[in-house]
Formats: structure tokens, C-alpha cells, sequence
């Protein structure tokens, strides 16, 4: 597998299919896309067998990808637009692993006081909690209401506690049918940085995408089903150089100063050699674009209505 830094099956399929010159769909994947308007778009990736999980590094499920165009400036329309095509994709997961009254537990991963990281703890706070009011005001709700409860459980370093303990504990106690967890991601392009969102129905190894795994949140380590949603926030330096350096190559190109070495240089792994310089000197840092405030705010909303219009009829 391509030792690309990327949580997302789409891109990982697509550098499969790169370094192996593949022109056709790769054996053990099954690929669907869909086009919402010009700004919207939704990539199925459906991994089938072990030959698809050896490929791409991905376990056995689907794995939903929806990229958002211009969200740095998007108005109430665009958002809210997104915001419904997660709804339909979520509500359609949900759909294939629970009743459409049983208990689901969201859990916001992630630190509120770093911003890239702070997705999780932000959506959180925007979710219709009902399994209090079930429990105590039945009758405020219109009697199909679903029971969802939401936890934030913080990072390890400043609770020290493993997130999977946390959520165990949870689980153990209110017993919910599905849990969705929702995580900052690390992406190989620049241009999906906070807008893109990935759903999959197996689970997340929360921190993978950044060198630091923790404990997997699965059906196998929780004893439920885990649909995992997914927004990266940050690369990898070498990606960025990387992609700069496409860009230089595509220009020299346009202005037909282009050469051996320079069409050489486009087909080859550049990240890799990129990486390699970068990595000794500890310079290949995890960056995040100056917009991310902005960009995290309209994917807080994004992703809060989609799943509150999605776990409700």
C-alpha cells in the first residue's frame, strides 16, 4: 500500500490504482458516483472481500464520500444543501443496522481547544438530545421520537483515559443500538480540507490519519455498530509540497518549457521523495489552512443537521 497519510478509502483507491497502473475498478472494490449539483459531489467505495481490504488498507464496508465545493464561501443555501446530502447517505446507513426508534449514542471526538481538532466537540453541542426527555417528558415528544444521547469525551492527554474505555463504560450502561462517532481526518489533498466529509460503517481507529493511534471504536471493541463520519483537517507538509509541485510542473508545461525531466519527474512519487527529505529534520509537520475557522464552523453545521434530520424520521 502507498504510504500516503490519508484516512479516506477514495483517495487510497485512487493511489492504488495509480502505482499500479490500473485502468478498470480495483478487484475487491465496487465504486458508485453521484452528482448533487455543481457543487456537491458523492463517491460510494465499497470494499467487498480480503483483496479489497489488502488493496486500499480498509476494512470490509462502505465508505461514503461527499466533497463540497467553495464551502470557504458558502452562504445558508450551500450548507444547507450539503447538510441534506448527509442526511440522505447517514439516514441510509442507519437504516441497514437499526429500527427506526432504537437508541443511538453520538460521540464527538477530538480537543474543543485545538481547532482542527475541535470538529467533534463543536457538532456535539448542536445534536437534539431526546433520551432525557424520553425518560422524563415523554410527553413533549411526538411519540416516534428516537432516543439519541451525545458525549464529548475529550483527548487522552487531558482526561487519561483511553476514549474506548470511556465509551465502553457508556455503552455498558445505556445501551444503545448504534454509535456514531465523529473525528477530524487527515486527507492527501489540499483541496479537502474541511470539505469533504467521509461516512463508513465500520468503525474509525480514532488519530490514525496523524501517526497516533489510539484504540479502535468497532462493532468488535464495543459490541455495537459504529458509523464513523469523517472531515479532514490536516496534511502532511510533503503532501503540500507535493501538490505545489504538480502545480509548477502543469505551468512550466502550459507555457511549453516542458522537458524530459519534467514529465519524469510529474509520474513519479514525489511525496515519497518529498517525505524523505522532510522527515530526518522533523520539518514534515501536520499543517491546516488559515481559513479553518471559518471552515470548521460551516462543517459543524453541515454535519450537526445531517445527523439530527437523519437519526429522526
Amino acid at each position: 500500500m502507498i504510504n500516503f497519510r490519508t484516512d479516506l478509502a477514495l483517495e487510497r483507491r485512487d493511489l492504488f490504482k495509480k502505482a499500479n497502473n490500473i485502468e478498470n475498478e480495483v478487484d475487491g472494490l465496487k465504486t458508485q458516483e453521484e452528482t448533487f449539483d455543481n457543487n456537491i459531489k458523492v463517491s460510494r467505495v465499497k470494499v467487498l472481500n480480503e483483496n479489497g481490504e489488502q488493496a486500499i488498507g480498509k476494512r470490509k464496508g462502505t465508505y461514503i464520500t461527499i466533497d463540497i465545493k467553495n464551502l470557504k464561501i458558502a452562504g445558508e443555501e450551500q450548507i444547507q444543501k450539503a447538510s441534506e446530502a448527509v442526511t440522505k447517505e447517514l439516514k441510509n446507513l442507519i437504516g441497514n443496522l437499526v429500527g427506526p426508534q432504537e437508541d443511538i449514542l453520538i460521540v464527538g471526538l477530538g480537543n474543543l481547544y485545538v481547532t482542527p481538532d475541535a470538529l467533534g466537540p463543536k457538532v456535539v453541542n448542536e445534536i437534539d438530545i431526546t433520551r432525557h426527555l424520553l425518560n422524563y417528558m415523554p410527553d413533549v415528544l411526538d411519540k416516534d421520537t428516537r432516543p439519541v444521547s451525545a458525549i464529548s469525551p475529550g483527548v487522552l492527554g487531558t482526561t487519561g483515559i483511553e476514549t474506548l474505555e470511556v465509551i465502553k463504560g457508556i455503552v455498558e450502561n445505556i445501551h444503545p443500538k448504534l454509535i456514531i462517532v465523529i473525528d477530524a481526518l487527515a486527507s492527501r489533498s489540499i483541496e479537502r480540507i474541511s470539505s469533504t466529509v467521509q461516512l463508513a460503517d465500520t468503525g474509525i481507529v480514532p488519530g490514525a490519519g496523524v501517526g497516533n493511534e489510539r484504540k479502535e471504536l468497532t462493532k468488535e471493541s464495543l459490541g455495537v455498530p459504529v458509523i464513523a463520519i469523517g472531515i479532514p483537517t490536516v496534511v502532511e507538509a510533503a503532501t503540500i509540497a507535493a501538490d505545489s509541485l504538480d502545480l509548477f510542473i502543469q505551468k512550466v508545461q502550459q507555457d511549453a518549457k516542458s522537458n524530459e525531466f519534467l514529465n519524469q519527474l510529474q509520474e513519479e512519487d514525489k511525496y515519497e521523495m518529498i517525505k524523505e527529505v522532510l522527515t530526518p529534520e522533523d520539518y514534515n509537520f501536520i499543517v491546516t489552512p488559515k481559513e479553518i475557522d471559518d471552515l470548521i464552523e460551516n462543517m459543524k453545521d453541515i454535519v450537526a443537521r445531517g445527523i439530527n434530520f437523519a437519526t429522526q424520521k
